[in-house]
C-alpha cells in the first residue's frame, strides 16, 4: 500500500508547530504571551501537558539563579578529610549519591570532589583502605555564585562536563549546591530513581539541635506519630498539601510560616510543588 499522504485532511498533513502557527495570528510579544499560546494550544489539542509543562520549564529557566534552587549545607552530605575510611564509605553507601564534597578542617574548605565510582577499585584491593587512598582519587570542585542563571549553568554543565557544582555567596563561603538533576528537574519536572522513595519517606535531623527536615510528601500520619503532634488528616495526606493550604500559594525557598506549634521553612520547591521543608519546634506562645 502507498503511503499517499494526499489523501488526509490538510489539518493532519501539516506537523504540530504548522498547526500551531496557523492557530493563532497575532505574534507573541513578551513570554507570557507565549505562554498563553501554549495553553490554548493544550487546549486545542495541538500539544499534550506534558509538552507545555517542559517548553514552561525551558522558558522559566532563565529567570532562575542558583540560590533558587541549590541544596543547602543542612542537606548536603559532605566527606570530611578527618574523617575515618570507614566512616567516610559508610555516608557514601547509606546516602545512595554519586558526588561527595571533600573538606578539610573548616566547611568552606573544599578539598575537591569525590566520585563513588572512583572508591570502586580501592573496595578490591586487599589492605585497608586509608585516608590518602581516598584523598588521592579527588576530582577538581567547581564553583559558580549564588546569582547564577540556571539556562547559564546548564550550558557550562553541557560543555565542560561536569555534574555538580558548590555555591558560594558574596563572602566566598559555600552557601549550598546545585547538580545537574536539579536544574533539569526545573524543565521537566521532578526526576525520580530507586532512591528517591527513601528520601520522601524519611525525616532527618540536621546538626542544628531540635532542627529537622522534613520531605513535602511525608504523610500527616507519620509527621504526627514522629513529632507527637495532631496536624488534621481531614483534608490533605501529605505535609506538602497542608503548608501549600496554610500559605494560600505554592510556597518559594525561604518562606516561612508558624502553624500549629511548629515553625516551618521551605528548604526547597521548583515553584510547582514543595521538595523540603525545615521543622522545628515554635518558640512562640499560643500558637494555635
Amino acid at each position: 500500500m502507498s503511503d499517499d499522504r494526499s489523501s488526509l485532511p490538510n489539518d493532519q498533513q501539516k506537523s504540530w508547530f504548522e498547526r500551531l502557527t496557523q492557530a493563532f495570528n497575532d505574534e507573541p510579544r513578551s513570554r507570557d504571551d507565549i505562554v498563553k499560546l501554549l495553553e490554548a494550544a493544550v487546549k486545542s489539542d495541538i500539544i499534550d501537558s506534558d509538552a507545555f509543562t517542559i517548553v514552561e520549564g525551558a522558558l522559566e529557566v532563565s529567570e532562575v539563579q542558583a540560590r533558587d534552587i541549590m541544596i543547602p549545607p543542612s542537606q548536603m552530605v559532605i566527606i570530611r578529610s578527618e574523617d575515618d575510611p570507614k566512616t567516610s564509605l559508610r555516608k557514601v553507601i547509606d546516602s545512595s549519591h554519586s558526588r561527595f564534597p571533600v573538606v578539610g578542617e573548616d566547611s568552606d574548605e573544599i578539598l575537591g570532589v569525590l566520585l563513588a565510582k572512583d572508591l570502586l577499585p580501592l573496595l578490591l584491593k586487599d589492605e585497608d583502605i586509608v585516608t590518602d587512598d581516598i584523598l588521592a582519587r579527588l576530582r577538581p570542585a567547581n564553583f559558580i555564585p549564588e546569582s547564577k542563571r540556571l539556562n547559564v549553568l546548564l550550558n557550562e554543565f553541557r560543555t565542560k562536563r561536569y555534574h555538580m557544582a558548590l555555591v558560594l555567596d558574596e563572602y566566598g563561603s559555600v552557601s549550598g549546591l546545585v547538580t545537574i538533576e536539579d536544574v533539569l528537574e526545573q524543565i521537566v519536572g521532578e526526576i525520580e530513581d530507586e532512591t528517591d522513595k527513601l528520601e520522601h519517606e524519611d525525616i532527618q535531623v540536621t546538626e542544628t539541635s531540635g532542627v529537622y527536615l522534613v520531605p513535602a510528601l511525608c504523610t500527616i500520619e507519620d509527621f504526627n506519630e514522629f513529632f507527637k503532634a495532631e496536624l488534621s488528616e481531614e483534608e490533605f495526606d501529605t505535609v506538602g498539601g497542608i503548608l501549600v493550604q496554610q500559605f494560600g500559594h505554592v510556597p518559594s525557598r525561604d518562606e516561612e510560616l508558624t502553624f500549629n506549634g511548629f515553625d516551618f521553612r521551605i528548604v526547597k520547591s521548583d515553584g510547582r510543588r514543595i521538595k523540603t521543608i525545615q521543622v522545628s519546634k515554635s518558640t512562640e506562645e499560643n500558637v494555635e
